[in-house]
């Protein structure tokens, strides 16, 4: 069995300091193979938020698929961020464009979704879904495939197709096409859980996409700070959700769903 910690939207510049030392107690006590952040690590791309960030980073399990949100992209300064956009992000967190990681269970990949052109929206170069899919089909299918970026593939309820990351159908059916089973995403700052199925409509495929609220920041919208954890087993894949309890101070299980996978892919419960 394997252990995946996925959190999100960090903030580092608009940290709630009361979630902060509670969230890397849980995550070193859930001793994950893997730690997933999907983003927005800072709240203005600012050296400072960088550096924090970093600090924070180095407290948790040192396996870790890092990637960029559109907050870690400059704001303002448009000769950086039309020119070398990532420039702080590849110094203080990591340098790799394409972060991975392999065992025997999981196959993990994180790609960049942000762009220059806008400050909010995002997505996959083709590019990079190509490099992505190449790495996945040489994998056997029983191995768990992952893919972490920021922007989402799926919605919450009361948002509309505007929010989703761009060229959403077109990159599913690459991610179809090579297998892939679970899509880790942010940005939205809620807790989501769905199967591509109900949106995509692929024959012969259903993966499984889980997003995460917001874990440390005070950006709430209309949620506490929350995180997930995966439990991969096989054939069997079960998402849990840790919420902040202010009555504790700490982390505590809020919720728990199950999912199985099938001839056509992932099936079970969703939020």
């Amino acid at each position: 069995m394997r252990t995946i910690v996925h959190i999100s939207d960090l903030h580092f510049g608009r940290v709630d300091q009361a979630t902060t030392e509670p969230l890397v107690h849980k995550i070193q006590e859930l001793q994950p193979q893997l730690l997933a952040i999907s983003g927005d690590l800072t709240q203005r791309a600012r050296s400072w938020q960088f550096r924090e960030a970093r600090r924070f980073l180095d407290r948790l399990p040192n396996r870790q698929i890092v990637v960029p949100g559109n907050h870690d992209v400059p704001a303002y300064n448009l000769v950086k961020r039309f020119f070398d956009p990532l420039k702080k992000f590849h110094r203080y967190i990591t340098p790799e464009r394409l972060p991975s990681f392999v065992d025997e269970e999981i196959a993990a990949f994180g790609m960049n979704s942000t762009l220059s052109l806008t400050t909010k929206y995002g997505r996959l170069r083709e590019r990079d879904i190509v490099a992505v899919c190449e790495k996945l089909l040489q994998l056997p299918d029983e191995r768990m495939k992952v893919v972490v970026c920021h922007h989402p593939f799926d919605l919450p309820a009361n948002h509309t197709a505007r929010d989703l990351i761009g060229g959403a159908a077109g990159a599913m059916q690459s991610f179809a096409a090579c297998g892939v089973d679970l899509i880790l995403s942010g940005h939205l700052h809620l807790s989501h859980t769905s199967l591509t199925a109900e949106r995509y409509r692929i024959p012969g495929h259903s993966a499984l996409i889980v997003q995460a609220g917001t874990a440390i920041s005070n950006r709430g919208r209309g949620e506490f700070n929350s995180f997930n954890v995966l439990r991969v087993d096989g054939q069997k894949l079960t998402v849990e959700r840790f919420t902040f309890d202010t009555a504790t101070s700490s982390y505590q299980l809020l919720k728990v769903e199950q999912f199985t996978r099938t001839a056509s892919g992932w099936a079970g419960e969703k939020s």
